[in-house]
């Protein structure tokens, strides 16, 4: 799931490129959410290659996102830096898509 993760980032940031978005000088957390958005994409066409419903992609979907929402007030307030957001959230990621496995394991041990 990671590759495929890092691969709709890729993508993704590769069409921003292209036309011309760069989200990086707007707003960062624009910045970790289209990330995030292009992560989220690539796990979603593997999940549903792999036969996942919909009701678990989604749930996977949103460990991308979640982390980092759940960090932009400390970085508002100041309490962490824009790059420890960005790596926080990251390594946020993966518990949370542990949890979400363990949660529908059925799905997942086969």
């Amino acid at each position: 799931m990671v590759v495929a993760m890092v691969a709709g980032m890729a993508a993704f940031g590769g069409v921003a490129a292209v036309a011309g978005l760069d989200t990086s000088q707007i707003r960062p957390e624009l910045d970790m959410l289209t990330m995030a958005l292009g992560m989220a994409i690539g796990m979603t066409v593997w999940m549903r290659y792999r036969g996942h419903g919909w009701a678990g992609v989604l749930e996977m979907d949103a460990a991308m996102f979640v982390p980092f929402i759940g960090l932009f007030p400390l970085l508002w307030i100041d309490a962490i830096s824009v790059d420890a957001m960005f790596g926080l959230g990251h390594v946020l990621m993966l518990p949370a898509m542990l949890a979400i496995m363990i949660r529908r394991r059925h799905e997942y041990s086969h």
